[in-house]
C-alpha cells in the first residue's frame, strides 16, 4: 500500500462511472461521482431513491451486481486505487480497511449459522485465530454493540433477534477488524424512530472510538443534519452539490438541494398540501444531455437544456453543479 499522511483522505473517489446492463440496453447509473472523506468524519450521500447512492457504495466496496460495471474513475484507499487491484487483493481489504453495513440485516446475515460464528469469521480469515478465540472476540463485540446476554445469544440464529438487534449484529461484523472506512447504506431502514436513534448513536460512538471515516447513505435529511459532517447531494447518478452540512443546509447553492430542504414540513397545516419537489427523477435511459435537473427546476433556462453544468466551487470547500447558483446565494 502507498504511504499516506494523517491529513490525506481515508477514502477518495474520483470520477466514478458505472454502467448498468438492462433489457433495453446499457445505461449510465453513476456518472462522474467524486468525493472524499477523512478519518473521524462522516460524509452523507443524500438523495432520492434511484439517484445512485447505493450503486456508488457497492462500487466502492467491489460488490456490484454482475449486470453493473465500473467503466471509469478511481477509488483510492490508503492512497491506492482499489479498482486496479485483483479480486484477491480487494478481498484482503474487505474488513481490515473497508467495510459496509447493509440496510437489510435479515438478508445480509446467514440464516443457517449462529451469529457468534458469523461475527467471529473475519478474525479467523484475516487474523488466523482459532474457532474458540474468534468466538471470544465475537462475544466482546456483541457486548460492545449492546446485545444482552451475549455469551448465550452467540448461539442464536438471525431470525431469533429483533430488527434493531440484527442491525447491531451487522455493525459488530463491520467494525470487527477496525476498518479505516465504514460505509453505512441506509442502516436504519424499516426500524422505528427510537431504534433508529440508538443505531445512529452506536455508529457515532464506534466511529469516535476507532477514528473511522464513515460514508452514510441516506435520504433522511434529519439524519444528515444530526450525524454527518459533510454532504454530497446526488441526483440522477451525479453529485449536484457538496460541502459541509452546516453550509449546504443553511445556504444551498443548487435548486435540487433547496427543493429537498423546502420539502421538510416544518410549518405544515392540517388539510394543506405538503411541500414537495415537483415531478420525478428521469429514467436512467432518458437522462437529458443538459442539466439533469432541468425538468423539475424553477430556474431552468435555455442554457440548462443545451449545456450540462459542471461541479464548481461556490465557496471554501463547497461546490455545486448549477449555472445559476449565484442567484440562489442572493435569495
Amino acid at each position: 500500500m502507498t504511504t499516506t499522511s494523517a491529513t490525506d483522505p481515508a477514502l477518495d473517489v474520483e470520477g466514478l462511472c458505472v454502467d448498468l446492463s438492462t433489457a433495453s440496453g446499457t445505461v449510465r447509473a453513476v456518472d462522474g461521482v467524486s468525493f472524499s472523506v477523512r478519518r473521524g468524519r462522516t460524509l452523507a450521500l443524500l438523495g432520492e431513491s434511484g439517484c445512485g447512492k447505493s450503486m456508488t457504495a457497492l462500487s466502492v466496496v467491489g460488490l456490484l451486481d454482475p449486470a453493473a460495471e465500473v467503466t471509469g474513475g478511481a477509488v483510492r484507499v490508503r492512497g491506492e486505487d482499489t479498482l486496479r487491484l485483483s479480486a484477491a487483493e480487494r478481498r484482503k481489504l474487505a474488513g481490515p480497511v473497508l467495510s459496509i453495513v447493509f440496510q437489510d440485516a435479515l438478508t445480509a446475515l446467514n440464516p443457517v449459522q449462529p451469529v457468534g460464528r458469523q461475527i467471529g469469521e473475519p478474525f479467523r480469515i484475516h487474523r488466523g485465530l482459532s474457532r474458540r478465540e474468534a468466538r471470544e472476540k465475537a462475544i466482546e463485540l456483541m457486548t460492545r454493540v449492546g446485545i444482552p446476554e451475549p455469551r448465550q445469544r452467540a448461539k442464536s440464529y438471525p431470525h431469533q433477534f429483533s430488527g434493531g438487534m440484527r442491525q447491531r449484529l451487522l455493525i459488530a461484523m463491520a467494525v470487527a477488524l477496525d476498518p479505516d472506512v465504514l460505509i453505512a447504506d441506509e442502516p436504519t431502514t424499516a426500524l422505528d424512530v427510537t431504534v433508529q436513534a440508538q443505531i445512529m448513536r452506536l455508529l457515532r460512538d464506534l466511529q469516535d472510538e476507532r477514528d473511522m471515516a464513515v460514508v452514510l447513505i441516506t435520504h433522511d435529511l434529519a439524519v444528515v443534519a444530526q450525524r454527518a459532517d459533510d454532504v454530497a447531494v446526488m441526483y440522477a447518478g451525479t453529485v449536484v452539490e457538496q460541502g459541509t452540512v452546516r453550509e449546504v443546509f443553511s445556504a444551498p447553492r443548487h435548486p435540487y438541494t433547496r427543493g429537498l430542504l423546502d420539502s421538510v414540513p416544518e410549518d405544515a397545516e392540517r388539510g394543506q398540501p405538503l411541500p414537495a419537489v415537483p415531478g420525478s427523477p428521469p429514467e436512467l435511459s432518458a437522462v437529458p444531455s443538459g442539466c439533469v435537473f432541468q425538468a423539475r427546476c424553477p430556474l431552468v433556462r435555455e442554457r440548462c437544456v443545451s449545456e450540462r453544468p459542471v461541479l464548481r466551487a461556490t465557496g471554501d470547500a463547497r461546490s455545486a453543479a448549477c449555472h445559476f447558483s449565484e442567484e440562489l446565494a442572493r435569495d
